[in-house]
Parts: C-alpha cells; structure tokens; sequence
C-alpha cells in the first residue's frame, strides 16, 4: 500500500473511533485548523483529531502510538515555540473541550483541556472567584499550568501549579488515569512545571481563590523618568507586599483610542498592577507609586479582575510573527536596570516589548523540589520577545531579543520560564529544570519509556 492510501487508511480509523471532527490535508479548513498563535511557526501536520471528551483523546493517542506518528497537543494554541503542532503527524486538538465548573461549596475549579483563561474567569468571576493565571486571557489553561503559570496573582496566591488539586490525563499506552497528592502522586510533582511530556491533560482541579475587584491597571512613565521608577518597583516587590504586585515592562504606545494621541506610537515604560486587598484601602497604597515620578497614563482605578486579564488581549491578537526569550533573575541591579532601559530605546516594533516578572510573596513558600517547577530562589523573570506582524521583520526583532539576552545573561540565575522560551533543544531545557531534570527523566522513564509524547520542551526519558 503506498504512503498516500495508507495515510488516508490512518484517517478513516481514527476517524470512526472519535466524536469530534478529524481534518486531513486535502479537507476543507485545514488551513485554519492548522494555525497557531505564533504565525512564525508555519507547519503541515497529517491529521488533526479535533476531540470532544477524554474518549476522543484516548482513540487518537492510541492511534498515534500504533502508527508511529509524531503527536503534538494543542490547548489554547499560544505555546510560543509552536509546539502545540507539528509536521507529518497527529495534532491532538482540545478546543473542543472547554467545560469550566465552580463548585461553590468547595470553591474548586474544574476546567477542561481545551479552555482559554477567559473562559475560567468568566466561569470563577461569577462566584467571587478566581484560579491564578498569566496576563492574557486568550491563553490556554492547559499549556500556562504546564510550564508553573506566573501571573497578577502570583504574589498573594502563588503560581497557577501552587493551586492545582489534580488531573485527568490520559497515558502514552492510552490509559486515562488521574493524579493528585494521593494517587499516582509521582506524576502529580511532574506535571506541575514539567510541561506537555507525560500525557495529554483532558482536566485540570483547581482551587479557586476569593478574587472578585481588584485594585489595579496600568501606569505609563516617560523614558526618561525609568531607572527611578525600576529602582523603585524593584525594592518595592523584594519587599514582597503580600496584596500588591504588577509587572514592570517597556512598550510603544499603539495608536488606539485608549491611549491619549500624545503618546501614540511613543517608548515608555509601564507597569501594570493588581492589588487584591481593601479597594479602600488600595487608593493610599498608589499615593507613594505615584510620588516616584509623575505618571504620563495613569489607569488604575478599582476593576474587575476579568477586565485586568484580558486588557491587552486586542494588543496581541492570533496571528502576529513571535520569538521568545527568557532569563530567570535573583538581582535587579543597577547594572542590570541599564541594559533594560538600553534595549527598551530600541525597541524594534510596536508589538516587541520586554517584561519583567515578580516571582514573591506565596510562590516562595513553596519548596524548589515540592513541584517540577525549580526556580522558587529567583525573584524575577525577564522576557524578552520580537513581535511583529510582518515576517519581513522577523531577523530584526529576532537580533534583537537575541542581544539582549546576551546581554542579560550574565546577570541571571540559573533556570527560565518553559513557557516563554523557543524550541532550543535539551541543554536549555536542562538548564530550565535545574536539580529536577533527573527526577523528571525517571518519571518519564516510567510513564512514556518510549518518549510518544516528545513534540515539547522535551525531557528525555531515563
């Protein structure tokens, strides 16, 4: 049987077996289907198995293995490296399985496989609730758990894994187990920061925390008033407020409506808060942030914490031509703040931007070896990311992230963010891990000996 009849053979089983829709190549929509948020990464993948339950994951998964096909795990698509999607292989697509429950005696959160974060805030905020998260709300759950999750709450509520309960995941020989701190225990620990390689999650248990109306937004300062103002922010956050976090980050000021015109399309400096204590209270905590320099936009105000997670959705829509970057910081030094301010003046489109955040308050209160997670010592996580919508312009924006990350290097712990690094092979992965690569590569080892699910940031099995 040639190639071409034995992939349409492929296809036809699959396709019996699922309740969702499985697109191949010659299917209408497969275009579309194929897209991720990166539109850097440009990939051609044999099948798309576009699921509807755990079933669904299970017959594709199974189909997959039994046919040596690369598998690939789309959540909500923003995996930055492209990952979510490969060439000449399975992409196993959960947008299909969005299903957010609150259960209000409990305060627990169950959200499935597929569903953005806007879908749980919208799902949480109804109960004064909400599950720490990043600060877009188009982001998948599934991908932001995996990698450990630093967001508006990582301050007062610790990493999106410090709030995980458990998960339905279903195994590389197709089993659909689950795993919290009392079953299967070892695989709880890695999926808690070790990314998409033991399995495909079809649920996630969270514990939702009381969140309802914050007391934040953005402040925008002058480039000229930045290093007293990073100064600031950075021994304000080693202070470790327990109610109070924000971070810090350089952008161009897009040309929209919400933006006064003076300031369209100008290099400023901005950083965007959460204060999750008394609202009342939160007007005299702002009175010293803005004595430090006066504030050229000043957005902070009480709102609702949906409303702060998807304020710069519009920003970053699908479809933009990214590269991503990270260190992990001990330090903010002096030094270090003027290679920032340094490379913030060259910033090489609207959409580039580098951002600064706070790893303090309750995520230090977890052990570095409770979770896969390591970088619990680090105060500070530096991104920087090249952006455009052109790909004409992607060696510029590229160079630049590049250099700056040569230049932060030095400077930086050992570690990063899995969540916003490219795809660039074990040694950073490694490097990422730390101390818990091994342990990662033993449960590995035990979980998917023969490496199915590798189409990650990849920890080889032992």
């Amino acid at each position: 049987m040639g190639s071409t009849a034995l992939d349409e053979k492929i296809g036809e089983e699959l396709a019996k077996k699922l309740r969702g829709h499985l697109i191949g190549r010659k299917d209408a929509g497969y275009d579309e289907a194929r897209k991720v948020y990166n539109a850097m990464i440009d990939k051609r993948p044999l099948l798309i198995a576009q699921c509807q339950d755990a079933a669904d994951v299970v017959a594709a998964v199974n189909c997959g293995r039994e046919n040596h096909l690369a598998i690939a795990v789309r959540g909500g698509g923003h995996n930055g490296a492209g990952l979510g999607t490969c060439d000449d292989g399975l992409v196993i697509d959960l947008g299909g399985m969005r299903g957010v429950r609150v259960d209000q005696q409990k305060g627990t959160v169950q959200v499935q496989g597929g569903a953005t974060w806007g879908e749980v805030d919208h799902a949480t905020h109804a109960y004064g609730l909400a599950v720490p998260s990043g600060f877009l709300s188009t982001t998948g759950v599934g991908g932001l758990t995996l990698g450990g999750g630093v967001g508006y709450l990582t301050g007062r509520y610790g990493l999106t894994v410090d709030n995980l309960l458990g998960v339905d995941m279903v195994l590389a020989d197709g089993s659909l187990v689950t795993a919290n701190a009392d079953q299967n225990a070892d695989m709880f620990w890695a999926v808690r920061g070790g990314g998409g390689n033991f399995g495909v999650i079809t649920s996630f248990l969270f514990q939702g925390r009381p969140v309802s109306t914050v007391y934040g937004g953005p402040i925008f300062w002058e480039m000229e008033d930045a290093p007293r103002v990073m100064r600031y922010w950075r021994d304000l956050i080693l202070s470790e407020p327990k109610d109070l976090n924000g971070w810090l980050g350089f952008h161009t000021v897009p040309p929209l409506e919400m933006f006064p015109k003076e300031h369209h399309l100008k290099k400023m400096l901005v950083i965007v808060w959460c204060y999750t204590g008394d609202l009342e209270e939160g007007k005299q905590v702002f009175t010293p942030i803005r004595n430090v320099a006066p504030p050229a936009i000043d957005y902070v105000g009480p709102i609702p914490f949906p409303a702060l997670n998807s304020m710069f959705d519009s920003i970053y829509p699908p479809g933009l031509q990214w590269y991503w970057n990270s260190e992990v910081l001990t330090d903010l030094s002096d030094k270090l703040i003027d290679i920032d301010i340094e490379h913030a003046k060259r910033l090489p489109s609207m959409h580039s931007t580098t951002h600064l955040y706070p790893i303090n308050g309750a995520a230090h209160g977890v052990g570095k070896n409770d979770t896969a997670w390591s970088s619990r010592d680090a105060n500070f996580i530096q991104v920087m990311v090249g952006v455009d919508p052109e790909p004409a312009n992607n060696p510029r924006n590229i160079k630049w992230a590049k250099d700056f990350r040569q230049a932060v290097h030095p400077h930086s712990s050992e570690g990063g963010y899995v969540n916003m690094i490219m795809d660039e092979g074990t040694d950073r992965v490694k490097t990422v891990y730390g101390g818990n690569y091994s342990r990662l590569a033993q449960i590995k080892g035990k979980y998917d000996p023969r490496n199915l699910f590798h189409v990650n940031q990849n920890v080889k099995p032992a």
